[in-house]
């Protein structure tokens, strides 16, 4: 993929979304490779001790996973130069029904859109709404929660 071109983006203009999927099993094998292995992570009871509806997504998962679309835009990983956000609510990821611990149960859905320019820096903001996906209310379409705000990726170009 070929590096966006600086002198032709615009502020507002949304720069993609994607769908990301958690299962059970993407939280032990992301514990795993951070070395956070909190129970509220993968203990229903646990994290049910300790004031949780039940298991949530590592924040940095969630983060880490989210800036993906800004990576992918940029073409190169290397060219995000800054992100940070707040992190607003968690990402339950409940135990699959039946089958496979692989099973996807939760869904996020991220979108970025160019928040600010600076040609003379050669830098992009990237503004990231990254929301979780429930259950579809009356019109068919799903709820949203966002799970995390002032999502801000700084893009070298």
């Amino acid at each position: 993929m070929s590096r966006p071109d600086i002198a032709q983006l615009e502020k507002g203009s949304i720069i993609g979304s994607r769908q990301l999927q958690f299962s059970r099993a993407d939280l032990i094998r992301y514990a795993a490779a951070s070395g956070d292995h909190n129970p509220i992570h993968w203990n229903e009871r646990f994290a049910q001790e300790v004031g949780l509806d039940g298991v949530i997504a590592h924040g940095m998962l969630t983060m880490g996973a989210a800036v993906g679309l800004v990576s992918d835009w940029a073409g190169d990983p290397g060219a995000v130069v800054d992100y940070q956000t707040r992190f607003t609510k968690p990402v339950p990821v409940p135990d699959a029904d039946s089958g496979s611990p692989e099973t996807p149960t939760a869904t996020l859905e991220i979108t970025g859109k160019i928040g600010a320019l600076d040609a003379e820096a050669a830098t992009v903001r990237v503004d990231l709404t990254v929301e979780l996906l429930g259950d579809p209310e009356e019109n068919g379409e799903p709820t949203r929660t966002k799970v995390l705000t002032k999502a801000q990726a700084v893009v070298k170009l």
